[in-house]
């Protein structure tokens, strides 16, 4: 295994599915002794949702926001045989060898600021991260956050750089400028009632979106998720990861004000009444 690449396990025991999500993941227990939310290879939503599940968690990892530690599994189908669900069977027979894991947090709650206070600063630099990743599902009917231990967590980056479903080859510098520009639409974005430090998440957080990290998630990435038509190898699908990073970096005087706006407009800051907190959930219950 070389110093870029994520650890890697292999699955010994499948334990039930997952039915919060769209894609279905399963937990399974590993060689290493421990309990994994696994998303396949073969789900609906193809490989490049594992591949954005990378990418953007471990640049999170790398500005310091939190995110469950993320592994490769090593998947035998015949580990789910016993499980009565024939759609989770058809998903296990369609994800064999590598899929993803990421650790499995028992007990957790849905970090839902209705329920738990959540301090400006972290929802300032969260919000800003989603927007340079542009991630689409940190809503209120997808939080994706955790509270273990008191602690916040990440969950849940499949939706993010939603632009490699589109990608035929190498973006030309133009395509690259106006995708990179996008406006980024925070109006369902959960933590708009945090009332958001933006300014200070732009202050603290852009400085660290450096090609270096960039590059080292990007490089977390196994190769055979990365055969994309279009592209000469490997490393040229790597590269346009990098340069559409960096390109979105060096494009917040397009993004960061409608997402300002966004901020100063939502009801928590100008005192309207958002309604009362709803309960916290428990979404990741110890297996039996």
């Amino acid at each position: 295994m070389s110093a870029s690449a994520l650890r890697h396990v292999t699955a010994v025991r499948y334990v039930t599915p997952l039915r919060e999500g769209g894609s279905l993941p399963g937990l399974m227990e590993a060689d290493d002794l421990g309990t994994y939310v696994v998303k396949y290879s073969g789900a609906g939503q193809g490989v490049p949702v594992l591949v954005a599940e990378v990418v953007s968690g471990e640049l999170a990892r790398g500005l310091g926001l939190p995110v469950p530690e993320l592994v490769t599994v090593e998947l035998d189908p015949a580990l789910g045989t016993a499980e009565p669900d024939q759609e989770v069977q058809d998903l296990l027979r369609r994800s064999p060898g590598l899929n993803l894991g990421m650790d499995f947090l028992p007990g957790a709650l849905d970090l839902d600021p209705g329920a738990f206070p959540v301090d400006p600063g972290f929802a300032g630099r969260v919000l800003w991260f989603d927007a340079l990743v542009g991630n689409v599902d940190r809503t209120w009917r997808n939080v994706n956050m955790l509270r273990w231990h008191g602690a916040p967590y990440l969950i849940d980056h499949g939706a993010t750089l939603t632009f490699h479903h589109g990608w035929s080859g190498p973006e030309p510098p133009e395509v690259l400028a106006v995708g990179a520009a996008r406006p980024y639409d925070a109006s369902a974005h959960v933590l708009l009632t945090a009332s958001p430090d933006l300014d200070a998440a732009d202050a603290e957080l852009a400085p660290l979106v450096t090609p270096e990290l960039v590059r080292a998630a990007v490089a977390r990435v196994p190769d055979r998720w990365l055969d994309v038509p279009g592209f000469a190898d490997v490393a040229q699908v790597r590269d346009a990861y990098v340069r559409r990073l960096l390109a979105r970096r060096d494009a917040r005087d397009a993004w960061l004000p409608p997402l300002r706006e966004a901020v100063a407009q939502h009801p928590a800051r100008t005192g309207a009444t958002t309604g009362s907190p709803r309960p916290a959930r428990q979404i990741w219950r110890r297996p039996t």
